[in-house]
């Protein structure tokens, strides 16, 4: 059973003396504030993304997640493209599993409900060890440049509840369902998707010149059957609180500047010749 801890409920808690605060005041009005996940096993192993453990208590045990020479190099070149950490412990017992607190919001997604779901990158905090999970490539290489999504993203199928870091609450998220239907979307405002759709990067309009006469250029287009959590806003750097779970998902995804330029060049020729 996967919960959300809020540090703001200690009813118990008497403050006998206190200085300042003006700014956790406002802050606490905003709803910025920190906020903790707790995780209780029951003879089950859940999956965490490598250094969110705060806490443990009761018979738990904690592995690597990594099995073998093969797997550690796969798992090496999966954490250079999707931007995850090589290693995504797995603790299994009987207890609770209390997870580093977090300015961002916490999104609890019941992935047997998506079938298989993409995240945008660095949003996996942890999930139920039952979740499969495997890097998903983008169609081409022009969308992952100009879609603003990076060549490759973690998708997870299976049963069980997948937690993720948002820079916008699940109630502010919109979803949308597709059915054999086409989405686009002007900017990196999707965070989850299905895996299902196919997702690629087109021009807004007809041809280069319509596309720049409108002011749209590029958008994101989602096609086929399955659903989308977007948020009503772009994502940047000033929507993200650093704190120590953002040192790991630091890393680029596209490489050296000199290779990101090579990919991004690469990906307006090839939208040049569409």
């Amino acid at each position: 059973m996967v919960k959300e801890s809020n540090l703001y409920d200690n009813s118990n808690i008497t403050v006998l003396e206190e200085m300042g605060g003006l700014e956790e005041y406002f802050a606490a009005k905003m709803n910025v504030r920190r906020r903790q996940v707790i995780v209780e096993l029951n003879g089950n192993s859940c999956t965490l993304q490598a250094g969110a453990m705060q806490w443990i208590s009761g018979d738990i045990e904690m592995s690597s997640g990594i099995k073998g020479v093969g797997n550690f190099l796969g798992k090496m070149v999966s954490s250079k493209v999707t931007g995850e950490t090589i290693s995504k412990p797995v603790y299994t017992g009987t207890g609770k599993v209390m997870l580093e607190p977090t300015y961002k919001y916490i999104l609890l997604i019941d992935v047997s409900k998506w079938g298989t779901i993409v995240l945008d990158d660095g949003m996996f905090l942890a999930c139920d060890s039952t979740l499969k999970q495997k890097v998903v490539a983008r169609s081409n290489v022009s969308s992952a440049v100009l879609g603003g999504e990076g060549l490759f993203n973690l998708s997870l199928t299976g049963d069980g509840v997948l937690v993720c870091e948002s820079y916008v609450p699940m109630e502010e998220l919109i979803e949308i369902e597709l059915e054999n239907d086409t989405m686009k979307i002007d900017g990196n405002m999707a965070v989850a998707w299905s895996g299902s759709l196919d997702f690629t990067v087109e021009k807004a309009g007809k041809s280069l010149v319509g596309s720049a006469m409108s002011g749209e250029g590029f958008v994101n287009v989602y096609r086929g059957t399955g659903k989308i959590l977007m948020a009503p806003t772009i994502k940047d750097s000033a929507m993200t609180t650093p704190d120590a779970s953002d040192s790991s998902q630091a890393e680029s995804t596209s490489g050296s500047p000199a290779v990101g330029k090579a990919v991004k060049v690469l990906g307006n020729v090839l939208d040049f010749l569409d």
